[in-house]
Parts: C-alpha cells; structure tokens; sequence
C-alpha cells in the first residue's frame, strides 16, 4: 500500500516532469517564432547581484533592462503595448547580454558592446541618454555636468527624469550620474543598488 509520503513523491515527480515538457514545448515555440519572424519581442531574466534583471530584446538590440523593484510583469505588458505583443520568454536572443552583464558584475567587463534598440526614448531624454557613455567606468559625472554635455545647461530636472527613466540601465550608465555636492542621488534599484554600482567600478 502506498503511503502519503509515496503519493507525495509520485505527484511531485508528475509536476516536475510536466513543468519540464512545459518549459520544451515553450522553447520550441520560441524558437519557431523567431524563425518565422513572428518574435518581435524576446525575454529574459537573469541573477545579479542587485537581483532577478529582466532583459528584452527587439530584432534591433536590447531595448529593456529591468531591475525587479520596477515589477517585471508590468515591464512586459509595457513592452507588449508600446512595441508588440508578440512577445515569448527566449533566452538564446538574449546570452550576448547575459554573458557582458556577469562579465561587468565579476569586473571584468569595463564597456558593453551591444545593439541597442532606442525606441523607448525620445526628445532630450534619449539626447541625455546618449551623453552617458562618455562618463568613463569609475567615474562620475554631475547631474548639471550632464545637462551641459546635452546642450541644455539649466535643464538639471531633465537630466534627472530622463537618469529615472532610462529603460536600460547599467548598459547606458545613468548610475554615474550625481548629485553636484557628491551623494549619491536616486536610482531606479534604489540608492543602494547604484552605491554597489559605483564601489564595483571603483574597486576594479
């Protein structure tokens, strides 16, 4: 006769086992998605020391980074909305990223070289945000320095809403971008996600 602890076992060997053929039949589709050009969207989620990162890609580049604080589901119904709901979890379009973000997390990895799709920004946020490369890994750079660099010298509270918007943080570095007294400022992750940041490249 069975015991409870044996039907326990035997229900979660079933769960498991349609959990995985779950997981197949999705990469499949996935995967004939991209094929047939039907994937406008792909996603993914990876560790980081700062938590569960969400990354998104068009057939452009990555055009999404997400930290979990900003809710992930809610991320891609943005993403479904502004871009296209064609949008499936697909990893493989994603482990160029993947591998440059672990690589910067471990310090080994000073620039990324990646497409990005830009769509998400626009106006001065998307000029602002194109500035930020030019601020050199374990560096900073004022919130009124930025301003300045994007030809609007006063528009400080630009800059600032356009850092709190950047929907690809860490690739563009808006987490080196301060207050003019030296603290540290908001961030998306919250402040002590971008004090980690900035002591990692610091450290390197």
């Amino acid at each position: 006769m069975s015991t409870t602890h044996d039907i326990a076992r035997f229900v979660a060997r079933s769960l498991a086992a349609d959990q995985s053929e779950l997981e197949m039949l999705h990469g499949r589709l996935a995967m004939a998605a991209a094929e047939m050009g039907l994937l406008d969207v792909a996603y993914t989620t990876i560790d980081s020391p700062l938590g569960s990162l969400l990354l998104a890609a068009t057939d452009q580049g990555l055009v999404r980074v997400a930290f979990a604080a900003e809710d992930h589901a809610r991320v891609l119904e943005t993403l479904s909305a502004r871009i296209s709901p064609r949008i499936l979890r697909h990893p493989a379009r994603l482990d160029d990223a993947a591998r440059q973000l672990d690589e910067y997390f471990a310090g080994r990895r000073h620039t990324f070289a990646l497409d990005l799709d830009w769509r998400l920004s626009a106006g001065f946020r998307a000029t602002v945000l194109h500035q930020l490369s030019a601020i050199a890994y374990g560096s900073t750079a004022s919130y009124t320095a930025v301003a300045r660099l994007a030809g609007r010298p006063n528009a400080v509270r630009a800059v600032g809403t356009a850092c709190a918007t950047n929907p690809l943080p860490l690739v563009v570095p808006c987490h080196r971008v301060v207050k003019s007294d030296g603290s540290i400022g908001n961030y998306l992750a919250g402040p002590d996600a971008k004090a980690t940041l900035l002591q990692l490249e610091a450290a390197a």
